[in-house]
């Protein structure tokens, strides 16, 4: 059997797929993201549209055997930071590479755009995430701040260089 696994970049068409996998993630790892399922649940149809017409913030989606099975976004903060945010692979699909591949298109975009760093924040305690982020090289910063979705849980900044 072959697995086929595409990364791509979401499209307005891809509204739907987007919403599902990101509602999804919310639902699995409530803790991990900085937006609750409850505020994204109630976005309109059209905020889904926008959101996948990556303007602004832009998102991925990993697709094995036709299905949505991960996301990744990345966007520039204020700061000028390149940052990857979102990054969540449904349970049954973790270990196919879909996760590296969704890491690996948010460097090449950063790269692209003229950025020669990707920031992100993480848990500590999330070791399975951390490894992952380790893995493709990001490293600890000595920066902290509180999970806005869930404020008793802190964060620290993690950075991957050229």
């Amino acid at each position: 059997m072959t697995v086929c696994m595409e990364i791509r970049l979401t499209t307005a068409d891809d509204w739907l797929r987007l919403k599902h996998v990101r509602l999804a993630a919310l639902r699995d790892s409530p803790t991990a993201f900085g937006v609750s399922y409850e505020a994204a649940s109630g976005y309109t149809d059209e905020a889904w549209k926008v959101r996948a017409s990556s303007t602004g913030t832009a998102f991925w989606l990993a697709i094995l055997d036709g299905q949505a099975v991960g996301m990744i976004g990345a966007a520039v903060s204020d700061a000028g930071r390149f940052n990857l945010i979102g990054l969540w692979v449904e349970p049954a699909a973790r270990g196919c590479g879909a996760a590296a591949g969704l890491v690996e298109s948010v460097k090449a975009r950063a790269l692209e755009s003229g950025h020669d760093r990707v920031f992100l924040d993480v848990s500590p305690e999330n070791v399975d995430a951390v490894r992952l982020y380790q893995k493709h090289g990001f490293s600890f910063l000595d920066e902290w701040e509180n999970l806005q979705s869930h404020p008793h849980i802190r964060v620290q900044t993690m950075v991957w260089r050229v």
